[in-house]
């Protein structure tokens, strides 16, 4: 028998046979967790309209019915990844996925933006529980030669999910109230846990840490602080607002306030220690940044396929197809360029082509042919694929299986906190470069109605439409304004784009470990050039 084969002793023998059902199972949970963000971004356009259709909710609402999720998500990773690998993953898989199903029934009947807000928060609070969890248990099934392949699948599920989520939303507002979006998440969850209990097995840290609320409660108010306030400027178009300065500012003091506490704890949420080695924090900062960059720009894309363009939510879902697909079928495969020519040359390809297909978005106007988008889309799915699959491989086999859930808790919160930034910070220069734009040609309204009405481009559509003929200038007005605030804000995430992509060339090593090295000396990040 060759040498490969001895690791497989570390993973008893009848889950080893059915480690790819068990990866298939997994992958359901997770795909509810993300199909539930890329069904809400269809939505977001029904969800805007006055009711009955929608709940009128505004461009700062809709930021928040998004961010009130990832900022749950992002702020209870630490400890979901910490009391799964204390407590069990399987348990804390299965409670994620029924607080999550709960929290999606309760949003489904929302009789308010505000209340939207609140169940999102609730539906957060369980993806966090469910998404290291699957990681964590990939990571105890698969023997470490088999990992990158896995963890390929896992990505890619990430771009089935994205595919599906699109399509679904928009069949279901084809047919049925906004509501359904999130209703359909019930069934789902039900079939996961069912298969949960039947086939997953459980594991967990023999040497776990103790819980750090202090440390949770830091790293929840600094993220809730620092982004309200970064929302809180792009709605008052004005980032030098004292609320808005003072709110950043309290965020940023927190959150360093929740750094120095970690450094100094005997049982850390995070031990900070693991980012002293340039090559983990540069693969956390890369999934950060992509996340940053990819989560802003397809927040406005929607608006534009149906606002501008005058696309129905099901025609947005499948022209958003091109950019999930592709990573369902490059993400797999990602491993055989890493293979050949390494972490640092395939990641920072990736994310050179994710740049360059951001500020293709500037050639998009009202009467581009669609078929540029879909190849811009295309494209973006395939650089990002090239970027995550080595990245999260990276990070995962950094640390000992023993503390998967950490590290698969540490990749998803930088995942989820660059994703609500993007949104927060590229959403603000989206709102604001439209407001300076289309301030002019709201004079001819009332004063206290102008700036409700420039908010967004679909308020200042929904004042058109009740002006009839004559509201037909100030909808021509929107179109080009709300382009012109698109095309800024491509720019601004193609230069975060850029930034990961010179952090990668710089710090990722140019070969993974081998797998001698990664079994016996169980190094904190894999070996450099």
């Amino acid at each position: 028998m060759t040498s490969p084969a001895a690791p497989a002793r570390r993973v008893p023998e009848a889950v080893h046979r059915r480690r790819w059902v068990i990866l298939g199972v997994l992958m359901l949970s997770l795909l509810i967790v993300v199909l539930d963000n890329s069904i809400l971004n269809v939505a977001i356009k029904t969800i805007s309209t006055p009711a009955p259709t929608g709940l009128g909710a505004t461009q700062s609402e809709l930021e928040w019915a998004i961010n009130a999720y990832t900022l749950v998500f992002a702020g209870l990773l630490f400890s979901a990844g910490l009391l799964g690998d204390r407590l069990g993953r399987k348990k804390v898989l299965i409670g994620g996925l029924v607080a999550f199903g709960v929290g999606s029934a309760l949003a489904a009947f929302s009789g308010s933006p505000a209340e939207l807000i609140g169940f999102r928060a609730v539906m957060g609070l369980g993806a966090a529980f469910v998404m290291p969890a699957t990681l964590a248990v990939l990571m105890n099934v698969f023997e470490r030669d088999e990992q990158p392949k896995a963890i390929g699948v896992w990505t890619g599920g990430v771009g089935l999910a994205i595919a599906i989520g699109p399509i679904t939303g928009g069949v279901l507002l084809e047919h049925f109230w906004w509501g359904s979006v999130f209703l359909v998440n019930v069934p789902i969850v039900v079939f996961a846990v069912a298969l949960m209990l039947w086939l997953v097995p459980d594991s967990r840290d023999p040497n776990p840490g103790r819980i750090d609320p202090l440390g949770v409660v830091l790293s929840v108010a600094g993220l809730v602080l620092l982004v309200y306030g970064i929302i809180k400027g792009g709605q008052l178009a004005d980032f030098t607002d004292v609320t808005v300065l003072s709110t950043v500012g309290a965020g940023l003091a927190v959150l360093a306030a929740f750094v120095v506490f970690e450094k100094r704890s005997d049982h850390p949420s995070i031990d900070v220690t693991y980012f002293r080695n340039k090559v983990f924090s540069a693969s956390i900062v890369a999934i950060a940044l992509v996340f940053f960059a990819l989560m802003g720009v397809t927040f406005f894309a929607v608006f534009y396929t149906q606002s501008v363009r005058g696309y129905s939510a099901l025609e947005t879902g499948l022209l958003m197809l091109p950019l999930a697909a592709t990573q369902l079928v490059f993400a797999p495969r990602a491993r055989l360029l890493v293979d050949r020519f390494g972490n640092r040359v395939t990641a920072t390809a990736g994310l050179v082509v994710l740049a360059a297909t951001l500020a293709a978005f500037v050639v998009l106007d009202g009467d581009t042919p669609i078929w540029v988008m879909e190849v811009v889309f295309f494209l973006m799915g395939a650089g990002m694929a090239h970027v995550m699959t080595p990245v999260s491989v990276v990070i995962m086999q950094a640390l000992p299986r023993e503390k998967a859930g950490s590290a698969s808790a540490l990749s998803n919160t930088f995942r989820q906190v660059g994703g609500a930034l993007g949104i927060a910070v590229l959403g603000s220069v989206l709102s604001t470069a439209y407001r300076n734009r289309v301030e002019d040609e709201l004079g001819l309204l009332p004063p206290g109605a102008r700036h409700a009405a420039g908010e967004s481009i679909e308020a200042t559509l929904a004042v058109a439409d009740r002006l009839g003929a004559r509201g037909e200038a100030l909808a021509d007005a929107a179109d080009a304004a709300f382009l012109h605030a698109m095309h800024v804000t491509a720019l601004w995430g193609a230069g975060v784009a850029v930034l990961g992509a010179v952090v990668i060339a710089v710090f990722l090593p140019g070969r993974t470990p081998t797998r001698q090295e990664g079994e016996e000396k169980q190094e904190l990040v894999p070996a450099a050039d």
